[in-house]
């Protein structure tokens, strides 16, 4: 077992407190000393710059994914360059009428150094990836490799 702790804090500041108003600004620091600015999406009244939790949730999966599938990779001793992915989440109501990132779509582009897995097989180490990945073994999204 292990354990991961993220600090997440916000503060009202000089901004009114209503629903319209307040400040959706706020900050995730992790162990390793990095802090990354936080918000609303724009559409739930948050600022476009920094990351939102759709957005990071959609990243989480993603690069737990790609962190499977590279180990998966390795131990067959096939050598990958790069690994890309456009990672798509979809807000919708779920099956109990309730707003949730109901699935994501990977798209991953993987350059191969020498010898790479046919079309089978490569289905076949995704799909391995997604059921071995912690993240995606937490969710109830869909998750599928486009």
């Amino acid at each position: 077992m292990s354990e991961h702790v993220v600090d997440v804090s916000w503060s009202r500041g000089e901004h009114e407190f209503t629903y319209d108003t307040y400040n959706r600004d706020h900050e995730w620091r992790f162990d390793g000393g990095i802090t990354v600015p936080a918000s609303a999406n724009p559409t739930y009244l948050g600022n476009p710059g920094p990351v939102d939790p759709e957005e990071a949730f959609v990243a989480s999966l993603s690069s737990c994914h790609m962190l499977t599938f590279l180990a998966i990779a390795a131990r067959k001793r096939l050598v990958v360059d790069a690994y890309d992915d456009h990672a798509v989440g979809v807000m919708a109501k779920n099956e109990a009428g309730r707003l949730a990132i109901t699935q994501v779509t990977l798209h991953p582009k993987i350059v191969w150094a020498g010898r790479e897995p046919d079309a089978e097989a490569l289905e076949r180490m995704h799909h391995r990836a997604h059921l071995e990945c912690f993240i995606a073994n937490s969710v109830t999204t869909e998750v599928t490799v486009a």
